[in-house]
């Protein structure tokens, strides 16, 4: 059998109409089209839908009957119509999105809610994990995009690699404050937050302190910077971080900061990539949110130090 769209149209107007003649005018064609149209729905189906005396169609119950299944049809045609043309105008869909503590405070809040606030159809999962976590997911295809350290190269992943300058991050009453860059000697020996010993950003800034002879004093280790403004907050120690994570922290404490960042040297990076499934292409969702990110991290990595100083001046 081999139905078609016209066939299924031309047959409901003139259910509607009652006549040919009407249905064409409705439907812009011709008579003999849309009487060809219904003698070949017949015969696709096998029956006569019609009476055919003096000219005029007569209704058959089979007509009647076949008229609920041709409606139900044609109306799911064209919701599927509407369903694909909302997707491609981005106002429908779904879009999945992991992503590193980092960017969990602002960054991606932000964007996803400058992104749907147009979209009330458009549904999102968002989900904070680990860096590793997030790369299996994506080159998995369980998610669409991720932000996430760099990771290793990978057959399975798309990848847009940042470098994002490390700052320093004190009390607001610390007399190191009133510097305009804290230098590696200017924190030796005092106690350190950081990440994995392990961790690149750790070797990294142990690399810092080796360079000035300064001494490294690692007190609290931590999977990610943020619990680590909370230590230094109450007077523990310091902390290298990266600007999203102090982005972060100056957006949600504003001016109940007690904390202020300082460009930070020898140079500290933090490489991180936005994570994109490479075998299947990315649905127009994705993409225009990939897009996105993309313009906001580059935009934090483009940031000078002083941005990122916060706290009483």
């Amino acid at each position: 059998m081999n139905l078609s769209f016209r066939q299924l149209q031309a047959f409901r107007e003139v259910m509607r109409t009652g006549s040919i003649s009407e249905a064409a005018r409705t439907l812009g064609r011709t008579q003999p089209a849309v009487s060809s149209l219904i003698a070949n729905l017949e015969q696709e189906l096998g029956i006569e839908l019609f009476e055919r005396q003096r000219g005029k169609l007569i209704r058959k119950p089979e007509a009647q009957f076949f008229l609920g299944e041709a409606e139900a049809i044609l109306d799911r045609l064209a919701r599927s119509t509407r369903t694909m043309r909302e997707i491609g105008s981005l106002q429908q869909g779904r879009l999945n999105v992991a992503f590193m503590p980092a960017s969990s405070q602002v960054l991606i809040p932000q964007l996803i809610s400058e992104f749907v606030h147009d979209k009330p159809e458009v549904k999102v999962s968002l989900m904070m994990r680990g860096s590793n976590v997030i790369e299996e997911w994506v080159a998995s295809q369980q998610y669409d995009v991720g932000l996430a350290e760099t990771p290793a190269p990978n057959s399975a992943l798309i990848t847009h690699d940042f470098l994002l300058n490390c700052i320093c991050a004190l009390r607001s009453d610390d007399p190191l404050a009133r510097k305009e860059v804290i230098e590696a000697k200017d924190l030796s020996g005092k106690p350190l937050a950081t990440l994995p010993e392990m961790h690149p950003n750790c070797v990294s800034t142990r690399m810092a302190f080796d360079d000035q002879k300064a001494v490294f004093n690692q007190r609290f280790e931590l999977r990610n910077f943020l619990p680590a403004l909370k230590l230094v907050e109450d007077g523990l120690c310091y902390c290298i971080c990266d600007p999203m994570t102090a982005d972060g922290y100056l957006n949600t404490a504003r001016e109940h900061s007690s904390l202020v960042f300082r460009p930070f040297a020898p140079k500290v990076v933090l490489a991180i990539s936005i994570l994109l499934p490479s075998q299947r292409p990315a649905s127009a969702l994705a993409d225009a949110f990939g897009q996105k990110l993309l313009s906001a991290v580059t935009e934090i990595e483009k940031k000078q130090w002083g941005d990122f100083y916060g706290g009483p001046q």
